[in-house]
């Protein structure tokens, strides 16, 4: 009883002090939670220089698709177009980088930025499920690479001979839930949305004629119930990922063409969208039965003049009354939550270009922002402003992810994982891993 009693006092003491640091992965797009917030301890306060050291790193091809981390692997997916184009799919230890497997499959694009896939892999009950730019879609047992199954959804679903296959690929990462993987793909004969057997990959249901869109699907709670929420190019939708029942649709067309990558975001009853041509729209969501009202949509003239958020690729956060994001150029906002106003405007964060980007992940009260330009920023966001903590170069980017532009010397847009007080983070030409432990 005393050696208890004396464990349980230490273990409070460690807490309180500081010294007990909470571990956790990533293995899915945007975190555990799907919510892009990092919720381990004992991460350092700021950069000792200017620049990130790596702990090892791994050559790869190149490619948008953000690293996943789980049960001590590193996942991402790349392109190789020399002497055929293939899809890879790669798995390394996180503790020393040694590879432990790789898919590759051929894959001829036809569609536009052809750096590589785009959607992060999705881990789940010792499975990765991979969603390629083209449609290969494969669950593989995550320990070993063997492929369990797999699916060419554009020959199934006939996505490119009906024309419906995204002009930049698809992009949204396979979510979980229960016992399907849900994938968005805009096919004809409504499977703009479809549910897999996760284990054997049968076909369980498919929902909508949407159009594809290159947003994310998340699950929220509505009204006591699990709502799969999707952004398609043609409405935001409510649907029961069990059964892909429609709840609710709110019509959202692009006034040029769907271009809507950000994750839908909610907070406290809020549901927002935002796209590069057509602003933000943002939702009450009903918690006495499921449905929504709008609060508010607003958009500026055009992508120069813009009103509100018009993000790219930036998903925006809340915080309290708050959002912060990224607009069409670079201009990180801060707006109203209830009306939409802009209460700030800092162009500090990332240099002014079209499409320049942001990557927000909140750990504790800090944000932290990895740029296109590979910089890693340590921040804090008010109303007040930006407040800048400590920035260093983690990645150089590359400029196989915007070549031919003649704005700048490269990009990198994938988004970065945080796990193990790590981070973890890929460009064209290298997967990296890089210490942020406080010492």
């Amino acid at each position: 009883m005393r050696f208890a009693a004396c464990i349980a006092l230490l273990t409070c003491w460690m807490i309180l002090s500081g010294y007990a640091a909470i571990a956790d992965e990533w293995p899915q797009w945007r975190g555990p939670q799907r919510d892009g917030v990092w919720r381990e301890t004992g991460i350092i306060e700021e950069f000792k220089s200017d620049r990130i050291e790596a702990v090892w790193r791994q050559p790869i091809g190149a490619g948008y698709s953000g690293p996943t981390v789980a049960d001590g692997r590193v996942y991402v997916t790349d392109r190789v177009a020399e002497p055929e184009q293939i899809e890879r799919i790669h798995c390394f230890n996180w503790k020393t980088g040694e590879k432990a497997w790789s898919h590759q499959y051929p894959c001829a694009y036809t569609v536009g930025y052809k750096a590589g896939p785009r959607a992060s892999v999705t881990i789940d009950d010792g499975r990765a499920y991979a969603l390629g730019a083209m449609g290969h879609f494969h669950c593989l047992d995550a320990e070993s690479g063997k492929v369990l199954w797999s699916h060419d959804l554009n020959d199934e679903y006939k996505i490119e001979e009906s024309r419906r296959m995204p002009i930049w690929g698809i992009a949204g990462s396979p979510i979980i839930y229960q016992d399907v993987v849900i994938v968005h793909i805009g096919a004809e004969n409504n499977a703009s949305i479809v549910a897999f057997d996760r284990k054997s990959g049968e076909e369980t249901w498919r929902t909508l004629n949407d159009r594809a869109q290159y947003s994310a699907p998340i699950i929220l709670q509505q009204a006591g119930r699990d709502v799969l929420i999707c952004w398609t190019g043609d409405s935001v939708a409510g649907i029961d990922p069990a059964s892909g029942k429609i709840h609710w649709r709110v019509p959202f067309k692009p006034r040029n063409m769907p271009i809507g990558i950000a994750t839908p975001v909610s907070d406290a009853g809020r549901l927002l969208m935002t796209s590069f041509y057509d602003g933000s729209l943002m939702l009450r969501l009903r918690q006495d039965e499921i449905g929504v009202e709008t609060i508010w949509q607003r958009s500026g003239r055009d992508e120069k003049n813009t009103d509100a958020l018009h993000s790219i690729i930036s998903t925006p956060i809340f915080a309290g009354d708050q959002i912060y994001g990224v607009d069409s150029y670079g201009e990180l906002r801060c707006l109203d939550a209830a009306t939409g106003d802009r209460v700030w405007e800092d162009q500090t964060a990332t240099p002014r270009n079209r499409w320049s980007n942001i990557h927000f992940v909140r750990n504790g009260d800090r944000v932290w922002m990895f740029n296109e330009m590979g910089e890693l920023i340590i921040s804090k966001l008010d109303p007040k402003g930006f407040h800048e903590i400590s920035r260093a170069r983690l990645i150089d980017p590359t400029p196989d992810q915007l070549s031919g532009s003649g704005r700048r010397h490269g990009v990198c847009w994938a988004h970065p994982a945080f796990a193990h007080q790590h981070v973890f983070i890929r460009n064209d030409s290298e997967l990296i891993c890089a210490s942020l432990a406080a010492e």
